[in-house]
């Protein structure tokens, strides 16, 4: 991405989710932004929603001045045409294919034309790019967590989104790689300069990625800024043992009792 262009990533969100009303506005731009929050509080709906895979009751999103979903307006994009790139907590590879074949799917699924063969080249270049090149025949179940979530990864920016969203990146792997994912993780998103928002449990995830954090409680954001601000007055429960661990809070370490939410970040 060009060091003069950053998409501002802006979302405003109404959406009924069971128990209660996900509503939330927010807006990010080069700066990643985690969101951390007790579970069930609409944080991997959120993501779901900017992507298209929820469709909200009200509310429009938008990549810098093209609109992706306005109620309003009637408009609702397909989630192939809003390329953004999107990381869930399992990976989400295909079991089946091989990791260049991953990565070439991607490009299959994008905004270019590409045979098979240049697919199949440009997948190389960014496992190359990432470091993966020597398992590009290797299949899912051969590779550590690490090497999963590099390769997702790939995938995830071969075809050029505008935006990046990461659900618990760092989760489902061990120690070890946890340290390792998370620090390259870091560097892609300074290198890229891509809006990023970072859902997580793991306070070294927001030290490591992101810029600004905002805290989800019972629906509501009760804070929200620097983490180093944050630590000095956490502004619930969640927060206060979140931030004052070292390691990963535990999901089910705070039952979520959510209902309505607002988040407005400026």
């Amino acid at each position: 991405m060009s060091e003069d262009v950053v998409f501002r990533l802006s979302a405003t969100v109404e959406a009924e989710l069971g128990p209660f009303l996900l509503r939330v506005s927010l807006e990010v731009g080069a700066e990643p932004l985690a969101l951390v929050g007790p579970n069930g509080s609409g944080k991997t709906s959120l993501l779901l929603a900017i992507l298209g895979l929820l469709k909200p009751e009200r509310g429009r999103i938008a990549l810098g001045n093209d609109v992706l979903f306005d109620r309003e307006l009637d408009i609702d994009r397909p989630t192939e045409e809003r390329h953004l790139a999107y990381l869930p907590q399992d990976f989400g590879l295909f079991p089946h294919l091989t990791a260049v074949e991953n990565v070439a799917f991607a490009l299959a699924c994008g905004p270019g034309r590409m045979n098979k063969r240049q697919r199949r080249d440009q997948a190389m270049a960014w496992l190359d790019r990432f470091g993966l090149g020597a398992l590009a025949k290797r299949n899912p179940t051969q590779l550590s967590g690490g090497e999963r979530q590099r390769i997702a990864l790939a995938r995830a920016l071969a075809s050029s989104p505008r935006a990046l969203l990461l659900d618990e990146p760092t989760a489902s792997l061990d120690a070890e790689a946890r340290s390792s994912v998370r620090a390259f993780l870091a560097e892609s998103i300074r290198s890229l300069r891509l809006p990023t928002i970072v859902v997580t449990h793991d306070i070294m995830d927001v030290e490591a990625l992101a810029g600004r954090v905002a805290v989800l409680d019972k629906g509501q954001v009760a804070a929200w800024g620097l983490l180093a601000d944050l630590r000095k007055t956490p502004p619930t429960p969640f927060a206060s043992k979140l931030f004052s661990s070292p390691t990963s809070v535990g999901k089910d370490a705070i039952a979520d009792s959510a209902t309505d939410g607002q988040f407005r970040h400026n």
